[in-house]
């Protein structure tokens, strides 16, 4: 069983669990399966190994201050544990096989006008903004029985969760809203969004 953390902030794939946080790693691609180049994969045996990961990354991500909350997300994180395992099958030989979970946090949509967001906050919320748009139209694609075509590549973000959105997969959305009427425009378009995504 192996661990690995990462953050999408603004386009970019940064490692959690790296000494070298701050280096930008890059998406490949074989096999038909997407992967990212010199991720740190940690092999866990225990639940509290498990923790432990996922705490020291969690202390790694990007958060900052908005009007509308004082420990915003400035990143979509992807916590994701492989589980492969060996057995010997009818003719003799050993197969493995390989199951994996990924465990998503989306940064929240934003409108500028509510977060007065400035310079790099508001370059993170735009950047935060179209890739949630582009998860949109993946979900929207993949709802059309009429669509031949579904935009992965659009977004780092959405090229990651090809396996998890298509093919053989589960997928559970938490959706979180807030109850205050100020906030109802943002309410309605994340219960849309999460509509749309359950037509999978």
């Amino acid at each position: 069983m192996r661990a690995s953390y990462l953050e999408i902030y603004n386009e970019e794939i940064r490692d959690l669990l790296s000494k070298n946080g701050s280096s930008k790693l890059e998406l490949k691609e074989k096999d038909n399966t997407v992967y990212v180049k010199d991720l740190s994969t940690f092999v866990v045996k225990k639940p509290d190994d498990m923790m432990d990961v996922f705490n020291e990354g969690s202390v790694n991500r990007h958060v900052g201050a908005t009007d509308m909350n004082d420990q915003s997300s400035r990143s979509h994180s992807l916590f994701t544990i492989t589980i492969e395992s060996s057995e010997i099958g009818p003719d003799g030989k050993s197969h493995i096989k390989v199951g994996k979970l990924n465990i998503v946090d989306l940064a929240g949509s934003e409108r500028q006008s509510k977060t007065k967001a400035e310079g790099e906050r508001m370059k993170e919320g735009i950047k935060i903004n179209l890739s949630l748009s582009t998860l949109c139209h993946v979900i929207s694609s993949l709802t059309d029985p009429k669509c031949t075509f579904v935009p992965y590549r659009d977004s780092k973000l959405t090229r990651l969760l090809q396996d998890s959105l298509g093919g053989n997969t589960k997928t559970v959305m938490i959706a979180n809203i807030g109850p205050a009427d100020y906030n109802m425009d943002e309410t309605l378009s994340t219960l849309r969004y999460a509509s749309r995504a359950k037509n999978i």
